[in-house]
């Protein structure tokens, strides 16, 4: 059951709107390599704002989703393609479906 999860709000700097959109779609491989990461999501919140939800079991889950591959290739692509730096807010899983 997932507890604990992530919301990052992300804001692409003018006409770097589909290059974020391509970085998060070619994250997906990276997130499903993470065994604590139960759920993990990327969206586009308007024309240039875009979003990553993620879930965990437990604390040390997010903890080590927040220490690895994707928020390390976002922080490194961040002066490039973000108006402004990642809002990410720790967040608590009331209740979740996961299942179709």
């Amino acid at each position: 059951m997932v507890k604990v999860g992530l919301l990052a709000r992300i804001v692409a700097k003018p006409g770097k709107e589909e290059e974020v959109a391509a970085f998060l779609a070619g994250a997906l491989p990276l997130a499903e390599r993470e065994q604590a990461t139960t759920v993990w999501f990327a969206i586009r919140l308007g024309s240039h704002e875009f979003g990553i939800f993620d879930a965990f079991a437990d604390e040390a889950g997010r903890r080590a989703h927040l220490e690895g591959a994707i928020a390390a290739a976002l922080m490194a692509r961040a002066p490039e393609l973000l108006a402004e730096p990642p809002r990410i807010d720790t967040v608590e899983v009331l209740a979740a479906k996961l299942h179709g």
